[in-house]
């Protein structure tokens, strides 16, 4: 049930902000508060679209001052929908989305409520780009704060891995940037902690050279999902850095590329990125061995602006399907894991359902385990297995095969998982096990930057005791 503003308080807040303040009965409440998974249905309080640093403050004093819970939006593709709160107040970031790009300097400063497409377009002009993620509504500041890894991960390594700075705005409204000279235990933790240590108003990133990629999609009908699955495991790892692909069980969409023919059958496949020069025909040498498995039901090649490459299942999956998703990182494939994959790949519950194995070796192994948050640097794939479907009658259907997928996949694991791919309800041990060696280190700085745990809307670390 949600919480009730009074009328003066209310009137108080939106005096106070630049940006719209929405509560229940207002005519914009409901689009306000649909999310990107749209499982989740909450009623906060009041959501404020915060135009800048100073509505931030506002809203975060206005939240300690009423004794609000709060949780923070910026790019709202949260898949728990932990961006919004029953009864709560939601400080909205997605006012605050732009970008300024430094050629010279090879650095971009984002908004804090920015998408990855904002970022991409903004650096891709320059010919720069960062590795993040492989959607462009993705939003930025939960992206990052997770970790981050994309198309350029293998290259260029996790999204934290370019983090050169962030400002952020602290639960006692105190402003600080956070670098390796400044607030450096702040900065580490921001790298990978999620958001449990305060609203980050903007990021600072090293950019890096990203012109016309190579982009490559294969796949194999899903009965053969063994045999290639098990070729992809030793093939993948051993390629060069500038190939990477993403295993993926799916039901072939029904549209372009794919021809006719294949639509809507259950497949599995691998969707591959090449930042080599693609005049040099280097993808196509290095995707040879594509028949070696067996043969490809499809194979299409294609150079693409990179930014076009991180739209391409933008369409697919709009905001507003019920989704359910866990995730657990992995160092290698068995052949135990590879008959679970096959088993629940002929079983995909629903067309839009999928599971996916993201590359994250590469340029990312070389960086030590306690050098961020992320402590499975020797992870080599981060899975997330995902069911998705628009019909909320089907909700339990694709929950109950992603629950059953995920228990018989996780003994194979490595025992923790992305911080973006963990649900709601995860208990603290999966939390701690998921940072691993640096969960007391997180706890310690979010005992000297947040003691009261006033940012708890989020995959928690309650501060360290004093």
């Amino acid at each position: 049930m949600t919480t009730t503003i009074d009328g003066t308080a209310l009137d108080t807040l939106r005096t106070a902000l630049r940006g719209p303040v929405v509560a229940p009965g207002d005519p914009d409440y409901d689009p306000s508060r649909s999310l990107y998974n749209a499982m989740i249905d909450r009623r906060p309080a009041a959501i404020a679209s915060c135009v800048d640093v100073a509505d931030v403050r506002a809203t975060l004093g206005f939240a300690q001052e009423t004794g609000l819970g709060l949780a923070v939006r910026g790019g709202g593709h949260s898949g728990p929908g932990l961006c919004l709160t029953d009864g709560g107040l939601t400080l909205d970031l997605s006012p605050m989305r732009w970008v300024r790009v430094d050629p010279e300097a090879g650095t971009a400063q984002v908004g804090g409520g920015s998408q990855l497409g904002d970022l991409d377009h903004a650096a891709d002009t320059f010919g720069l780009g960062v590795p993040a993620g492989i959607m462009s509504t993705t939003g930025v500041g939960g992206l990052t704060l997770g970790g981050g890894h994309g198309y350029l991960t293998r290259r260029y390594g996790l999204t934290i891995d370019s983090l050169i700075a962030a400002d952020v705005v602290l639960a006692d409204g105190t402003f600080v940037t956070a670098n390796e000279n400044h607030h450096a235990d702040l900065f580490w933790a921001l790298r990978g902690g999620g958001g449990n240590f305060g609203v980050v108003t903007s990021f600072t990133y090293r950019l890096h050279t990203v012109g016309t990629v190579g982009v490559a999609v294969t796949v194999w009908p899903v009965d053969r999902t063994a045999e290639v699955l098990r070729w992809y495991r030793e093939f993948l790892p051993a390629a060069p850095e500038d190939l990477y692909g993403f295993f993926a069980l799916l039901s072939v969409p029904p549209g372009p590329p794919f021809p006719e023919a294949i639509h809507g059958q259950k497949m599995c496949g691998v969707v591959w990125c090449c930042t080599a020069d693609p005049a040099s025909g280097r993808l196509e040498e290095l995707l040879k061995a594509v028949e070696e498995p067996a043969p490809p039901a499809f194979h299409f090649t294609s150079p693409m602006p990179y930014p076009a490459l991180q739209t391409m299942f933008d369409g697919l999956i709009p905001k507003g399907l019920q989704w359910y998703w866990r995730g657990d990182f992995f160092d290698g494939i068995p052949d135990a894991a590879v008959d679970v994959h096959a088993e629940f790949g002929r079983n995909l519950p629903t067309g839009l359902s999928t599971m996916h194995l993201y590359p994250v070796d590469g340029a990312a192994h070389r960086v030590g385990p306690a050098a961020t948050p992320w402590a499975y640097r020797d992870a080599t794939w981060s899975g997330v297995i995902a069911g998705i479907d628009p019909d909320p009658a089907n909700a339990e259907r694709i929950r109950r095969w992603c629950v059953d997928y995920w228990t018989a996949l996780h003994p194979h694991s490595m025992g923790g998982a992305y911080i973006n791919f963990l649900g709601e309800a995860e208990d603290p041990d999966r939390v701690r096990s998921t940072y691993g060696g640096n969960y007391d280190r997180l706890a310690a700085v979010k005992r000297t930057y947040d003691p009261d745990n006033f940012f708890h809307a989020n995959q928690n670390i309650p501060p360290a005791a004093a």
